[in-house]
């Protein structure tokens, strides 16, 4: 396994922080929400088991050590997961997963389809900073690396019948459009919703909202979704799952009637309210 992201020297990434980085959040009693400068991680599992724990994303490049001590803060000294799982490889959601997988030494599983992008063998689109309504965040988001990143033989394809290994009570499903092999993961028992960047909680591409966090449901972001028409449909597949509360890759969390009804909205108006009239992967263009 490489020891680095294979991003070079030069990379760069977001250079800025929301109001709620650092700061995490007991959603439920076993799913913990931490914020690593813009983007979320989870802990998935009871305080009072130090490795019968999941984490959810591996967040920002060079978190590594934020991430180890957050971990041990909620379940004590030495805590290590019994494995990560991935809603997708994008680097936002993989930047300290080399470092983490290394200390910790514990197996990765991500959709088959992301599978090319954690092993080295394909990097995804470049982002795209014309996009419609991508704001400022899109204009930055030529800086952003679109390299992949390689786990080796660490990273294993989540089971084909919606199980996760890590996670018993937990099922897979498979939301593409912001990438090939996006998933998100979903409790019955308590309808609880982690979405990835299916869709979010935050306007992703408006530099306020993100730095200030304001909560709003709104649809994967811009500069880096390639199927808007696969990422509808990822949409109306979650909301079908009528969730309570939802946790998304960007954006605090969100529950109850305010969070019904937005995604309602978003799952019917998704064409006006997500979708971007022109930009580099939009059909027709």
């Amino acid at each position: 396994m490489d020891e680095q992201m294979n991003y070079g020297e030069d990379y760069k990434y977001i250079p800025m922080s929301s109001l709620m980085s650092g700061i995490g959040v007991e959603v439920t009693p076993d799913i913990y929400l931490f914020t690593i400068q813009v983007v979320n991680i989870c802990m998935v599992g009871e305080k009072t088991n130090s490795t019968g724990w999941t984490l959810v994303d591996a967040g920002m490049p060079k978190s590594a050590d934020t991430i180890i001590k957050e971990a041990e803060n909620r379940f004590g000294p030495g805590a290590r997961p019994n494995g990560i799982i991935l809603t997708h490889g994008h680097f936002d959601h993989v930047g300290a997963i080399i470092e983490l997988v290394k200390h910790w030494d514990v197996p990765v599983y991500a959709h088959e389809l992301e599978i090319p992008y954690l092993t080295g063998k394909q990097s995804y689109p470049e982002a795209d900073p014309t996009v419609e309504g991508g704001g400022l965040v899109s204009r930055m988001s030529p800086y952003f690396p679109n390299e992949a990143i390689n786990l080796g033989s660490h990273v294993k394809p989540l089971p084909a019948d919606g199980t996760i290994p890590l996670l018993k009570d937990w099922a897979w499903y498979h939301t593409p459009g912001h990438s090939p092999g996006h998933v998100s993961f979903f409790r019955e028992a308590d309808r609880a919703l982690i979405a990835g960047d299916a869709f979010i909680s935050v306007k992703q591409e408006s530099l306020f909202k993100v730095l200030v966090q304001e909560k709003e449901i709104s649809g994967p972001p811009r500069y880096f979704t390639t199927d808007w028409n696969q990422a509808w449909d990822s949409v109306k597949k979650l909301e079908s799952l009528k969730p309570s509360i939802a946790v998304t890759g960007h954006g605090g969390p969100m529950q109850g009637e305010d969070l019904t009804l937005q995604l309602q909205c978003l799952a019917i108006d998704f064409e006006t309210m997500a979708m971007p009239k022109h930009g580099k992967y939009v059909d027709g263009n």
